[in-house]
């Protein structure tokens, strides 16, 4: 992969790069690389979904034409599954205003003013879908009623099904249709961005936003993206904000399409609901299946937006199941459940191979140890111990009494010893430390379980190894 984005680099900007680094992307199965040149940087992108990115590659040029600020694809390879884009930076509109808001204290001017750029860029993002050619999105040209009963059913089997959250099938899927065709009958004209959160937008250039990950857009209801951004579970955005961000939204909206004001209300509070219920279902795939911590504690926040919707605002139809498997999920110790089984320490102990780029922190904090094992003696150098890892007892054997071994594991255990009795006493919930080697076999792998081992005997804690090139 380094190869080919060194090629890709070349081929674009006529120099070979200087740095390439691995960066996270979540919950998406495509890979990012930051890559820095002597003069110019970028973002090496790689997908195999051809089609997804064909989508990507149609609405970035379209939105870029209409003045929206959204990366530039600067080189598409022959295949059509890597691209070269825009270096926007590591701001998000989330971790700038978690900044500003554990600067301040509370919501700012600074903050309200910033949401209302974004609000106001929604609106020229939306409108632009009255002249998109809707045969280039992926995978469905509409958000429509088929759409809304995947996310429904991602919300069912994923969420209340894993929590064994009680309910009829028959009468939930009686009310499901109900909501899906309620919602269906408002205007679905709009570019509907799909996942348009604070962690999608950029800020950078003067604090100025630019937007990401916009590929699943599709056609739809104005009111979805909105709910998106105002009742993203991370944000937390205080109610009485919510409420004057909704009216500021509105007043764009209208002075450029017409509105009714109170039926957009209306709609929006629905999409608000069914946005929360596809929320609970990737936070329940992410965290109850791929034990991904940083969608757990997505949970209590999620479950919060739903019991203020349900007790503040009605809808104009007769879903009395769903009604009741809400309140049921208000009433649970859900919530509180996940707020305990979050407080503990977890410390993440990998092995990785430095040629497939660093590894990425699941819980979505950052940071953690990363240690270097390449200057010490390779087992892997020798045929006998190619077919074996770190865990066989052979390579074992090859370590035990190694000097530069012993040293380097006593060094790592004080450093991350450390930290681990600071967070501990101030109830941090996740560190990550990983080792690193050529292939991310012998060494890498050995120093992990050792660690691992030593922090399972040494600290209350919890300790999850992951071997990301043996898994």
């Amino acid at each position: 992969m380094d190869e080919i984005i060194q090629q890709l680099y070349y081929s674009w900007t006529g120099e070979t790069p200087k740095s390439v680094l691995a960066l996270s992307a979540n919950g998406s199965n495509r890979r990012y690389w930051r890559v820095v040149g002597n003069n110019n940087s970028c973002i090496a992108s790689f997908n195999a979904d051809v089609r997804e990115n064909e989508a990507f590659f149609y609405y970035a040029t379209f939105l870029k034409n209409r003045g929206v600020k959204v990366p530039e694809v600067f080189l598409v390879s022959q295949d059509r599954q890597w691209y070269l884009q825009s270096d926007l930076g590591d701001t998000t509109l989330y971790n700038y205003v978690y900044d500003k808001r554990r600067q301040c204290g509370g919501f700012d001017a600074d903050v309200l003013n910033l949401y209302k750029r974004v609000l106001a860029d929604l609106v020229e993002i939306q409108l632009a879908g009255k002249d998109m050619d809707f045969a280039k999105a992926y995978p469905r040209s509409d958000f429509d009623a088929q759409s809304m009963q995947w996310d429904l059913n991602y919300f069912k089997y994923y969420f209340l099904k894993m929590k064994y959250i009680p309910f009829d099938e028959e009468l939930l899927e009686r009310d499901f249709h109900t909501l899906i065709e309620y919602l269906t009958s408002t205007d679905c004209s709009f570019f509907l961005y799909r996942d348009f959160q604070s962690r999608n937008i950029m800020i950078k250039d003067g604090n100025e936003p630019h937007y990401i990950d916009f590929q699943g857009g599709r056609r739809g209801a104005a009111q979805y993206d909105l709910a998106s951004l105002l009742y993203s579970a991370k944000s937390d955005i205080p109610q009485p904000i919510r409420v004057e961000l909704l009216n500021y939204y509105i007043e764009c909206l209208s002075a450029k399409y017409p509105v009714d004001k109170k039926e957009f209300k209306s709609y929006f509070y629905g999409y608000v609901l069914i946005r929360i219920m596809q929320a609970m279902g990737a936070y329940g795939y992410r965290g109850y299946f791929e034990r991904k911590e940083y969608f757990l504690s997505s949970i209590p926040l999620a479950i919060n937006n739903l019991r203020n919707i349900i007790s503040e605002c009605t809808l104009p139809i007769d879903i009395p199941h769903l009604r009741k498997v809400w309140q049921d999920i208000c009433n649970s110790d859900l919530a509180k459940s996940e707020q305990i089984a979050s407080s503990a320490l977890t410390v993440t102990v990998g092995s990785f191979s430095y040629k497939k780029g660093l590894p990425h922190d699941d819980s979505g904090n950052g940071g953690g140890f990363i240690f270097d094992c390449r200057a010490l003696p390779n087992p892997g150098r020798y045929p006998e111990y190619r077919c074996y890892t770190g865990k066989d007892k052979p390579v074992i054997d090859f370590f035990q009494g190694d000097d530069d071994m012993e040293s380097f594991l006593l060094h790592a255990q004080s450093l991350v010893g450390a930290s681990v009795k600071q967070y501990l006493s101030r109830k941090f919930t996740s560190l990550m430390v990983y080792f690193g080697c050529t292939g991310g076999q012998h060494r890498s792998v050995y120093c992990a379980e050792q660690l691992a081992q030593w922090l399972k005997e040494s600290f209350d804690c919890q300790v999850v190894i992951k071997h990301r090139e043996q898994s």
